[in-house]
């Protein structure tokens, strides 16, 4: 046994020994070793060695400072990871977010992908539990997006598909967005079916249950609730029973089954007591309570409401204080007691809207115009009532001095509140431009005639062309709904929805047109942010106004290359009839289609780069040869912003 093997021992020994006198398993001991022999950087590998004690809060502290002496990175990202953990589970949030931050550093460090997404899923599943939607919303995105860029899926990445798309169902859940969440619930069940993982198959169906529940399928929601709960008792998860229990309880309530919900509740009272994470106690209580609102228990129903409303106010569970105050609203009413009532509805509302002020970015600016204003109609008030009480003691001159100050505030309220409207009109432009880019990507006449193309390969009888057409013009549409939700995306995923377009709509040109890409070898396309759908304008003018009226070949050459150190440059080349013959077509034209895509495209760019040191660039050449048109060059170069 080596000198570190027996000084593991040891320390080891220690701990345990203070930590209930645990006794030591030395073959766990020597598979540590074993791990530190071969430092793999497969998280199943680590997990399999490490699991048995992962969740042994003072065993996982030394074996961090272990792995640190011993310069084991990926197994201390673990370790740190697993302390994260623990701390949620024991509402800790705070001490979780740091410890995840940490893994989520060191996973970087050692380069270590699989560590990384956990990191990140990790952090999501804190700030969901601290209602903090949009950071949570934004960790599991980052993450999702990670794991399916892996070039090796490991079992480990697809569990962790899994659980992005899982937390990301239930931040939609939150949103209210339940078709979205059923799909992102729907994702990661089938998901966790193929790795034969229960733990996921049974919080997948509660999920979906709860989902169900929302819309008012109540059956269906207790179908889903049964379904999770056998997989619960499958793996013995006492964690897992008590949520299912709880949710069949809750229906009941929603059911007007009081005396049932209770029943069924009750049992599993203690067991939620027992639990480190106090999340769930929280809303075993409030569900008691509100079912002993139904059964007239109005004094266990009071009990049961406190203890909900005191643990969460403890642990700052947003959403279990705002269902405490609103079950405690309605326990006064059957008092007879309104004015209390009205107290607790109140209280109910404002954690409610502390709930909504992270869901909703738009709702928390006219907040704060709210806030403002009543702020200073407020301090109005209190001038108007000074100046009153002035008048009746002080002399002329102090009163007009006391008017030439209100009327100051006036003016300078005035002046805020026109820089307020101003900064809300800016963002209206920026919502309305967002908008019309939408609309010149998803023009009916585009639609048409692709699934009118599509539908010429069904006729035809050509099955296997009208599904990959079918699936390419599917994920295209997705693209863009997907992009018109965010302002900017990495070039690469800017190419591909541009590579998905042109193969849509070379169908319509009996797939005659030789569409070529070259990428210069220095670029990082990942890492390099442009607005998104910005290209597609200029290659649909390429197409119908530079190649449509061509007879011959027909190309389109896009390339991207890096032009100095802070700008990408990107040339589409066409060999159309060229931009003074394509309008001399238009003029001739009966009906004329007016086309904005390059004068919103214009726009935008000019919105994208409006804080960088440098602008962009856009210049159409015409291509001549003997004095001949024989084609358009678009020139467009864009300052260089890397992803942080």
């Amino acid at each position: 046994m080596t000198y570190k093997s027996f000084l593991f021992i040891i320390t080891t020994l220690c701990f345990s020994f203070a930590h209930n006198a645990q006794e030591i398993d030395l073959t766990y001991l020597k598979k540590v070793d074993s791990l530190l022999l071969h430092k793999p950087k497969d998280y199943g590998a680590i997990d399999k060695v490490l699991k048995s004690r992962n969740k042994d809060s003072i065993h996982l502290a030394f074996l961090s400072n272990y792995f640190s002496k011993n310069d084991y990175p990926s197994g201390k990202s673990y370790v740190i990871n697993m302390m994260g953990v623990y701390c949620r589970n024991t509402s800790q949030y705070p001490k979780a977010i740091t410890l995840h931050k940490n893994g989520l550093k060191i996973a970087n460090k050692a380069q270590n992908i699989e560590l990384k997404i956990i990191s990140l899923n990790m952090l999501g599943v804190v700030y969901r539990r601290k209602d903090a939607i949009r950071t949570a919303l934004d960790y599991h995105h980052e993450a999702l997006t990670l794991a399916e860029s892996a070039k090796t899926v490991s079992k480990s990445i697809k569990h962790s598909i899994a659980v992005s798309l899982n937390s990301m169902g239930n931040i939609y859940l939150t949103l209210k967005q339940f078709d979205l969440a059923i799909q992102k619930f729907t994702r990661s069940l089938k998901i966790e079916k193929d790795i034969n993982n229960k733990l996921g198959l049974a919080i997948n169906y509660h999920n979906i249950g709860y989902a169900k529940e929302s819309i008012g399928n109540l059956e269906g929601a207790l179908k889903d609730y049964a379904s999770s709960l056998e997989f619960n008792e499958a793996i013995n998860s006492t964690l897992g029973k008590v949520i299912c229990y709880n949710s069949i309880g809750r229906v009941y309530v929603k059911q007007n089954k009081f005396r049932e919900a209770v029943d069924i509740i009750t049992p599993i009272l203690n067991n939620a007591k027992d639990l480190r994470d106090k999340f769930h106690l929280t809303r075993i209580h409030n569900n008691l309570g509100r079912a002993h609102i139904g059964t007239e228990e109005l004094k266990l129903a009071r009990t049961h409401l406190l203890q909900a409303l005191n643990t969460a106010k403890k642990h700052n569970f947003t959403s279990a204080i705002k269902t405490a105050y609103s079950h405690l609203s309605l326990l006064s009413e059957k008092e007879f007691d309104f004015k209390k009532a009205l107290f607790f509805h109140k209280k109910s509302e404002e954690y409610n809207q502390k709930i909504n002020n992270e869901k909703n970015f738009q709702y928390v600016t006219d907040l704060l115009i709210k806030y403002d204003t009543e702020k200073i109609n407020s301090q109005l008030r209190v001038l108007e009532k000074e100046n009153e009480i002035v008048k009746l003691k002080l002399r002329r001159d102090r009163t007009i001095w006391i008017v030439s100050s209100i009327i100051l505030t006036l003016l300078i309220v005035l002046v805020y509140i026109l820089y307020r409207q101003r900064l809300l009109n800016n963002e209206k432009k920026i919502l309305t431009l967002e908008q019309d880019m939408l609309r010149s990507q998803m023009n009916p006449h585009f639609i048409f005639n692709s699934l009118n193309s599509i539908k010429q390969y069904i006729i035809s009888k050509e099955q296997k062309n009208a599904v990959h057409y079918l699936n390419k013009f599917a994920k295209l549409i997705r693209k863009i709904l997907e992009a018109s939700r965010i302002k900017e995306v990495s070039l690469a995923e800017e190419l591909e929805t541009i590579d998905l377009y042109m193969s849509i709509e070379n169908i319509r040109f009996s797939n005659e047109i030789d569409y070529q890409v070259e990428i210069h070898d220095d670029l990082d396309l990942e890492a390099i942010k442009i607005p998104s759908l910005i290209l597609q304008p200029f290659l649909e003018n390429a197409l119908w106004h530079g190649l449509s009226a061509k007879k011959g070949d027909k190309k389109i050459a896009l390339s991207v290359h890096k032009k100095g150190k802070n700008f990408v440059s990107i040339i589409i080349s066409d060999n159309g009839i060229g931009r003074k013959e394509a309008q001399r077509i238009r003029k001739n034209k009966t009906i004329k289609r007016s086309s904005i895509g390059v004068a919103i495209t214009k726009t935008r760019l000019a919105n994208f780069v409006k804080n960088f040191d440098y602008t962009y660039t856009l210049d159409f050449i015409d291509l001549k040869e003997n004095n001949r048109s024989t084609g358009t060059k678009v020139i467009l170069q864009i300052p260089l912003k890397y992803e942080a």
